[in-house]
């Protein structure tokens, strides 16, 4: 009877073993899936957002660059204007003084 007993203590102790494997294997493959899924989730978020920067990056150095083109026209623009209320004021001081040496 002890014998029995043993044995099927060694049974319950097999059974646990096996079960508790089982369940370890099990807890260890769905842990490392989970892991997995989650530094996916994590990379692909990552991406995600270093896209967005990027795109967001892009638009900002071309409104940056259309800004510089209109500056740099406006001030080309002024310094015609200036250029040519110097080239009036020159000739008409020209013109004074040529008036004013043949009085």
């Amino acid at each position: 009877m002890m014998n029995d007993q043993t044995t099927l203590a060694d049974a319950v102790a097999r059974a646990f073993r096996d079960h508790g494997i089982t369940a370890a294997l099990t807890a260890l493959i769905g842990g490392t899936m989970a892991l997995i899924a989650a530094i996916t989730r994590k990379a692909f978020t990552n991406e995600a957002l270093l896209d967005r920067l990027d795109r967001e990056l892009i638009a900002d150095r071309d409104r940056i660059d259309r800004q510089r083109s209109e500056d740099r026209k406006a001030d080309s623009d002024r310094l015609d204007r200036i250029e040519t209320d110097i080239r009036s004021m020159r000739d008409m001081l020209f013109d004074a003084f040529q008036r004013g040496r043949s009085d």
